[in-house]
C-alpha cells in the first residue's frame, strides 16, 4: 500500500514527534501546556475581579447588584426587554 506526503512512518518520524499509543507525545504536552498557562491566568484574572468587587463593597457599592447588571450587560437588548416584562407581569400577579 502506498503512502502519501500526508502519511508519516514511526521509522521517519523525529524523537520529539514520536507518537506512543497513537498519540503525538509532543503535540499532547504542547496543548497541555497551554490549557495550564491558560487557567493559570483565569486564576489571576478571578483573583483581580475579586479584589475589584471588595474595592467597589468597600466604597459602599452593592456588590450583588453589580452582578446583575454585568449579566444583564452581557445579554441581547431584547432578551433583556422580556425578563423585564415577565418580571413586571409576575410582581402584579403577586400583588407588589
Amino acid at each position: 500500500m502506498a503512502l502519501d506526503s500526508t502519511d508519516t512512518k514511526l521509522d521517519d518520524a523525529k524523537p520529539d514527534d514520536m507518537k506512543t499509543g497513537g498519540i503525538a507525545v509532543e503535540r499532547l504536552r504542547s496543548l497541555i501546556d497551554r490549557i495550564e498557562r491558560l487557567e493559570e491566568e483565569r486564576k489571576a484574572l478571578g483573583s483581580d475581579i475579586k479584589d475589584i468587587y471588595a474595592e467597589a463593597k468597600s466604597a459602599g457599592f452593592d456588590v450583588k447588584v453589580m452582578r446583575q447588571l454585568i449579566r444583564i450587560r452581557k445579554q441581547e437588548p431584547a432578551e433583556v426587554e422580556e425578563q423585564e416584562t415577565l418580571l413586571d407581569v409576575y410582581r402584579r400577579a403577586l400583588g407588589m
